[in-house]
């Protein structure tokens, strides 16, 4: 169980577990960017952003799943996100909301298929960067 701390962008934030602060990627989802040094802000970026930030806001706890690596090129912490009083899986719900696009990157694949699933429907309702981008 972790309490977020404050939130970087759309699929980043940062999360306090027994004291220590963790910079968290959430696993199999891809927001647009909005503070990538080379890409700029991308179309939906803000968006994205604005939703995990009000969602996440600071004080909000969560649960933090790993898949099969604990971290990534960069030192973070990879996780599926769940919030801690309703349950509700972060990584999925900015998927199926149009707030992010599945992005599988192996090994950690546990729920590709649930991704894949939520943006088709997200798709074909225009939910989104799917209506906007």
């Amino acid at each position: 169980m972790g309490v977020v701390v404050s939130v970087s962008d759309g699929d980043t934030l940062t999360v306090s577990i027994g004291g220590s602060r963790e910079k968290v990627r959430l696993i199999g989802v891809d927001t647009p960017e909005t503070k990538h040094p080379t890409k700029g802000v991308q179309c939906w970026g803000p968006e994205a952003s604005d939703f995990t930030t009000q969602t996440l806001v600071a004080g909000t706890r969560v649960r933090l799943v790993r898949d099969a690596e604990a971290r990534d090129r960069y030192g973070r912490l990879l996780a599926y996100v769940y919030l801690a009083d309703s349950n509700v899986f972060f990584n999925l719900e900015l998927v199926r909301l149009g707030f992010a696009r599945p992005y599988p990157f192996p090994p950690n694949t546990a729920h590709k298929a649930d991704f894949a699933s939520a943006a088709w429907e997200a798709q074909e309702a225009q939910r989104g960067l799917w209506a906007k981008c």
